[in-house]
């Protein structure tokens, strides 16, 4: 009898390229959202204080939508559209505060002209290397298309 266990699979760098793509594109959007608003209960934020407020406060609210769906689903919208899925060492979602350290990690990579995310090229895995340091792992996990 032959065993049937399936193994994660890394995703192609492709999958990854284009889950990036895609999560620059939800990251706008809410940005703007996010920013309307602000500008709306506290007008003019183009200089001052209120810059430096209105840039935390975007921080802020991109940080909860992706610990929000990290820790509830392990799946942004991009990579639920690219069949992407985040678990931790243990293979559970992770929790509340992995998810803020992965996001804070992952902001470090982008100050960083993105040298985290572009160590996915040359990690065996295929892992951006705060997932490399926080033993995380981005797995391609197709939807289950039985009929």
């Amino acid at each position: 009898m032959h065993d049937k266990t399936v193994l994660p699979t890394a995703p192609s760098l492709f999958k990854l390229g284009a889950c990036l793509i895609y999560e620059a594109l939800v990251v706008i959007a809410l940005s703007f959202a996010c920013a309307l608003a602000f500008v709306m209960l506290f007008g003019d934020a183009t200089h001052g204080i209120k810059r430096a407020l209105l840039q935390l406060f975007l921080w802020l609210s991109v940080g909860v939508y992706f610990v929000w769906c990290w820790h509830k689903s392990g799946q942004t919208l991009a990579m639920q559209t690219w069949q992407l899925k985040l678990f931790n060492q243990d293979a559970q979602l992770l929790s509340v505060n992995m998810a803020v350290a992965r996001y804070a990690l992952a902001t470090v990579s982008l100050i960083m002209f993105g040298l985290g995310f572009l160590w996915a090229i040359i990690d065996r895995e295929h892992l951006f290397l705060h997932d490399r340091l926080l033993k995380n792992r981005v797995i391609y996990a197709p939807r289950n298309t039985t009929s």
